[in-house]
């Protein structure tokens, strides 16, 4: 059977306005593959573009259809993708062009030319279909139902950031926001050898849910500094630059610092003297690179509970409702979108 040249999606014309149309499908390439959607994830950037027609420094300038977490099946695929059909998948978004020097070099998430499902002007995958590269693709044991396949990106944006933290075994972690990435980050610092993973937020919903989900422990922090010391690793996942700022004060001398959230594009208020004192390190985290086998395994092996962390489900003609969702009930963790389902 021919692949279809396109398909139903959510495409995005400016804030407010998500459209569901027909899509034009790119042709099946020999190193390509058709997957055919069954869950994508609604992630904050989304929301960002939805709401603004922006995220962070990149901005909506033509139709898009938007989306990046996807999961699915490889319905048709290229000559040269050993891949089968009828392979379950994990698609990892963002691979870099593959010849740069800094693909060449192992981060491909830092690629200067490539481009990411979901990110204006590329095409997402809130669709029913999408063609993607068959290096983007990674097959799923049959331990993780396909709706918690488009949960593996935000893990592996997780596993990475705490491969950059460098969390190593009896560290006492303090991880700053409670949204989805946060407490996927808690479960994996968790896995990789944290003793002690502290949760802070504003929102005590979702504190109570990264608590279920593994925390230590957790602490609202609405109008108050974390009175803690001694912390090994920093991890900030909610993108405010207080809780960046408050968090620092934390760490023990030659701590390390990860800024996970999506930051604004610049801040004031850096503690430097603090730093330098201390010899405190802060990096950030961008994407990820070589972490989806990573996440498959943790998620397969439930070292990591993604299920726990799905709190919502919609079909694609009430996608622009998925991304009110998360605003509008803060006690939700993600969202996913199902493209095949019909509306209720």
């Amino acid at each position: 059977m021919p692949a279809p040249e396109s398909a139903r999606a959510a495409v995005l014309y400016g804030p407010g306005d998500l459209r569901i149309e027909d899509r034009a499908l790119r042709p099946l390439g020999p190193d390509d593959v058709l997957v055919t959607v069954d869950a994508v994830g609604v992630c904050g950037s989304d929301m960002h573009y939805f709401a603004q027609g922006r995220n962070g420094q990149n901005v909506l300038r033509q139709p898009t259809v938007l989306g990046h977490e996807a999961a699915g099946v490889i319905t048709a695929k290229g000559s040269a993708v050993p891949l089968a059909v009828g392979t379950r998948v994990a698609v990892e978004p963002a691979v870099g062009c593959g010849t740069c020097p800094t693909c060449r070099s192992g981060r491909y998430n830092l690629c200067p030319v490539g481009t990411c499902f979901g990110s204006p002007p590329t095409d997402g995958t809130f669709a029913e279909h999408i063609v993607a590269a068959g290096r983007a693709v990674h097959p799923l044991p049959d331990a993780i139902p396909l709706e918690a396949g488009a949960l593996i990106e935000p893990l592996a944006v997780a596993v990475w950031a705490v491969q950059r933290a460098g969390v190593e075994f009896g560290d006492r972690v303090l991880v700053t926001g409670a949204g989805p990435i946060g407490v996927l980050v808690m479960q994996v610092a968790r896995a990789a050898g944290a003793t002690e993973v502290i949760v802070t937020d504003v929102n005590d919903a979702r504190l109570a849910q990264a608590l279920a989900l593994g925390a230590s422990a957790v602490i609202n922090t609405a109008g108050q500094a974390p009175d803690l010391t001694g912390i090994d690793r920093l991890l900030e996942c909610s993108a405010h630059p207080a809780a960046l700022w408050q968090g620092l004060r934390t760490l023990r001398p030659a701590g390390r610092a990860i800024v996970v959230g999506q930051a604004p594009p610049s801040v004031d208020g850096l503690p430097l003297a603090h730093l330098q004192r201390w010899e405190i390190e802060l990096s950030t985290a961008f994407r990820s690179a070589h972490a989806f086998p990573t996440a498959i395994a943790l998620a397969a092996e439930g070292r990591v509970d993604l299920a726990g962390v799905l709190t919502g489900r919609f079909p694609l003609d009430l996608a622009a409702d998925a991304l009110r969702a998360p605003g509008a009930d803060p006690a939700h963790l993600k969202v996913v979108v199902r493209p095949g389902d019909a509306p209720a």
